[in-house]
């Protein structure tokens, strides 16, 4: 007997964001796996009874193998159980679902896909700016600032990263951002591009912080919260309220 398995997107963190599709897999769930992103209010929407298995990771903090929240999506699955695997954001968006989606496959477990609001889609509404603009912002580029490691990802394109016409947003990047920055301006970008950190996003204690590429890798270099953030620069990153 197998069960079945919903990957989740659960969005940056205010419930309201979540889409009907999500609350209705999440009633529905007899286990549900959660990050440490995605839980709280999202998780009033599980019936009474169902399995609640925090699996998040954090860095900095102990957390569970990927192979092991991978085999026990499987395991669940393989009970018969509806399970939902509940991730922040947008479950394709550096959020390890390829590893456990080839884990449901290698076990022949079915599985679908629900998408959610990116972080990254969140911090641009909250700042009041579009992430793009004819003519001066027509590319969107999506990075991690860690790696494995928790090291600078290696062999990052830099000259891509530094395009003055493209909105880029680091995920992670508050331990590597000083590094990024020292990479971007050497390949050209201006010093003084706009820069906008956004912590916790969507989330009550939101903080977004306005200022330049060189001057915020200045202040993440001598200090930085534990806050979940992502930074966003670019020729917009400097507007908005």
């Amino acid at each position: 007997m197998s069960g079945f398995v919903s990957f989740v997107g659960s969005g940056p963190g205010d419930p309201e964001l979540m889409t009907l599709k999500a609350v209705a897999r999440l009633k529905a769930a007899d286990a549900v796996l959660f990050d440490d992103l995605s839980a709280a209010a999202m998780l009033g929407h599980t019936a009474p009874g169902a399995d609640l298995v925090a699996v998040g990771k954090r860095a900095g903090r102990p957390s569970p193998k990927q192979d092991h929240v991978s085999r026990l999506l499987v395991d669940y699955a393989e009970t018969g159980a509806r399970v939902v695997r509940l991730k922040s954001g947008d479950p394709g968006l550096f959020g390890r679902l390829e590893e456990e989606i080839t884990a449901c496959r290698a076990a022949g477990v079915g599985f679908e896909i629900i998408p959610g609001v990116s972080s990254a889609s969140a911090a641009a509404a909250a700042a009041g700016i579009p992430l793009t603009r004819r003519l001066s912002a027509r590319r969107v580029q999506f990075v991690t600032g860690h790696d494995i490691r928790g090291a600078l990802p290696e062999g990052l394109r830099m000259a891509a990263l530094a395009d003055p016409d493209a909105t880029t947003v680091v995920f992670m990047p508050k331990r590597t951002f000083a590094e990024l920055a020292r990479g971007l301006i050497e390949a050209g970008l201006p010093p003084d591009m706009p820069a906008l950190l956004a912590e916790n996003v969507s989330h009550p204690d939101q903080r977004l912080t306005r200022s330049t590429v060189v001057q915020l890798a200045a202040s993440l270099e001598a200090s930085a919260s534990a806050a979940p953030a992502l930074i966003l620069y670019g020729p917009l990153a400097g507007e908005g309220a």
